[in-house]
């Protein structure tokens, strides 16, 4: 009896103990709900930031695009008004040099009539016997004299003034073209800031690959991976890293402003080891097929036809020397690099 009473007692103290681990509990769910809740809050408002400077990068990178499209068109309109000025400028310097060359064969002339007339005037004043019709004569040819030596003047004002005009054009010319080389190289820096974006991601996306390297600015990727032997037929394992690229490029493209002519390469590279089917002839045709069969399953995930290249090298850019297997392996590849058209 006493014993029965002491085991009901000591199974009812059991309760105390389960209550304060329950509590302890439900203070630590609470604690990792409360964490939670504001690492929400703070990458909320940290992906707010973000958006709100992407915004603002968009619109400098529209005004930038507005700003090359006047300048472009200003110096479209600078030069064929320079073309213009140039042809009317070459007109007019072959009119005026045929009109001072027309000049100074009559000035020749008058010249010589001129020495005539003297001579005349010696001759005359030694007879002391001059009529009146030679007097106006006289008279009239040093008149055209004084004339055509007034027009050789104007004419030589005028090409000095035409020369000063046109290396005013020319000047203005080149700090337009000095403006637009400015703009050009911003462009050209945007685009490498792109390229380094790409280029960072796709690295990371490519990271698990073993196979994949990068040589330079470019990333190659083993035919195997993408490819059957003397196959130009894409492989599961290949649709599989190409949806990754096709992803990555639909992101990137997504924020390069339209005026920025950008492309991906996608080269094709086979090793020497020679090849001779139907479909196949030589390594040349396998590898331009490889590499269009990528650029066709990337545009049919949504990537723009005309940001791609495809282009077929056959075995004549090896990157290993040898005929070992390793070497062969190594050159039997396909290249993708982000870079300018």
């Amino acid at each position: 009896m006493i014993g029965s009473r002491r085991r009901s007692r000591s199974t009812t103290n059991v309760w105390p103990g389960y209550v304060d681990a329950l509590s302890a509990l439900l203070m630590l769910v609470i604690f990792m709900l409360l964490v939670y809740v504001v690492s929400q809050l703070y990458l909320s408002q940290t992906l707010s930031d973000r958006d709100t400077q992407l915004a603002r990068l968009n619109a400098q990178l529209n005004e930038l695009s507005e700003l090359l499209g006047l300048e472009e068109n200003r110096s479209e309109a600078l030069e064929n008004q320079l073309t213009s000025l140039q042809e009317r400028n070459n007109s007019l310097v072959g009119q005026l040099e045929s009109t001072r060359e027309q000049l100074m064969r009559q000035t020749a002339m008058a010249d010589a009539q001129s020495e005539r007339l003297a001579s005349m005037e010696e001759s005359i004043d030694e007879k002391d016997d001059i009529s009146a019709s030679q007097q106006a004569m006289i008279l009239r040819l040093s008149n055209q004299i004084a004339s055509l030596r007034e027009q050789l003047r104007q004419i030589a004002s005028a090409l000095e003034l035409q020369e000063q005009m046109t290396a005013d054009k020319e000047q203005e010319l080149e700090q337009v073209s000095r403006r637009l080389n400015t703009l050009l190289a911003e462009r050209v820096n945007q685009l490498e800031q792109y390229q380094s974006e790409f280029f960072a991601r796709l690295r990371d996306i490519l990271a698990g690959n073993e196979n994949v390297r990068i040589v330079g600015d470019r990333f190659l990727l083993p035919s195997e991976l993408l490819f059957a032997s003397a196959s130009a037929e894409l492989g599961e394992e290949g649709r599989q890293e190409l949806d990754k690229l096709a992803k990555l490029l639909l992101d990137v493209s997504a924020k390069i402003p339209e005026d920025v002519d950008w492309i991906l390469r996608i080269d094709g590279h086979t090793d020497i080891l020679p090849i001779n089917t139907p479909r196949f002839p030589s390594n040349w045709e396998l590898s331009t097929a490889r590499a269009v069969a990528v650029v066709r399953y990337l545009a049919a995930q949504g990537v723009p036809e005309r940001r791609m290249a495809a282009a077929g090298f056959g075995e004549f850019f090896p990157v290993a020397e040898g005929t070992s297997p390793e070497a062969l392996q190594r050159n039997r590849r396909i290249e993708l690099k982000l870079t300018d058209r």
